[in-house]
């Protein structure tokens, strides 16, 4: 008697298409969520002195219908799939011609990378659209603290639940370790922020990071999290060492560290570190 719906490679193509249809809205997210946000904010500043906030055309993530940001032109649905518009239509609009942005693309080929991966990992089942879902805010998360340096609330604190409720059930961990890793997750890297301000007087990151941890803690239990901090703090390390060979001019300059910590996850959710680093 059968045991799956599905076999591997059968699932394989499902997942990758998924993620080049879930990569579609990822793009919409990321560009739509932070102008959201800044605005409420905004409206909320105003309102508590007694203002009256201006009135703004509609903007979320239902309206206005996607557009090209140049001409305004309302896109089809070809050039709703990123990745497909920008290679028929050579990375430009095929309205006005400005040049589209590569990132959107990479978002979908990425995502689609990482389904596949976790598709052939995980199998048909609970923890494949679990780990689906942590991965689609991951890069989500990512992108955005990349390109605005915000780790939005409104990511993180659904992440973090979603990794109790999931491992209700065990699906990754033990409620156990998911409740400490929670915990752990933020205490840790609030600490070390505190004991940062102590000894210079300014923050060391910021306390998106420690949600976006807590969340990670939440998903994979408390023993991924010293892995997660030695990768992320090792990679991101380097990279600003890299950078700032490559360009002097961003000495002092802060770095996003949410897109490192998300990076530093994907070998823990996979399997994928070397054995003395795995968490039991």
């Amino acid at each position: 008697m059968p045991t799956s719906i599905l076999t591997i490679g059968e699932l394989i193509p499902i997942a990758g298409l998924a993620g080049l249809v879930l990569g579609s809205f990822v793009n919409l997210v990321i560009d739509r969520l932070p102008i959201m946000l800044d605005r409420r904010w905004q409206h909320d500043a105003i309102t508590m002195t007694g203002g009256s906030p201006p009135e703004v055309a509609r903007l979320d993530l239902l309206a206005p219908a996607s557009h090209c940001m140049s001409c305004g032109t309302r896109l089809s649905l070809l050039e709703l799939i990123p990745l497909a518009s920008w290679l028929v239509q050579r990375g430009r609009c095929r309205h006005c011609g400005i040049a589209i942005g590569r990132r959107a693309p990479l978002v979908e080929v990425g995502l689609a990378l990482l389904f596949v991966l976790a598709a052939w990992h995980f199998g048909p089942g609970i923890p494949l659209l679990a780990a689906m879902g942590l991965l689609g805010v991951l890069v989500t998360a990512a992108v955005i603290d990349l390109e605005t340096r915000l780790l939005p609330d409104v990511l993180t604190l659904p992440l973090l639940w979603l990794g109790l409720l999931v491992n209700v059930y065990g699906v990754f961990t033990t409620i156990d370790a998911a409740v400490l890793g929670a915990a752990l997750g933020y205490a840790s890297l609030w600490g070390v922020n505190a004991l940062f301000r102590l000894a210079t007087g300014r923050e060391g990151m910021g306390y998106g990071d420690f949600k976006l941890f807590a969340a990670l803690g939440a998903c994979l239990g408390w023993t991924a999290l010293p892995a997660i901090l030695i990768l992320a703090s090792a990679s991101g390390a380097l990279f600003g060492v890299l950078a700032l060979m490559a360009d002097r001019s961003r000495k002092g300059q802060p770095i996003a560290f949410g897109p490192w910590l998300a990076l530093a996850a994907l070998p823990v959710l996979f399997d994928l570190l070397p054995e003395g680093m795995m968490p039991p």
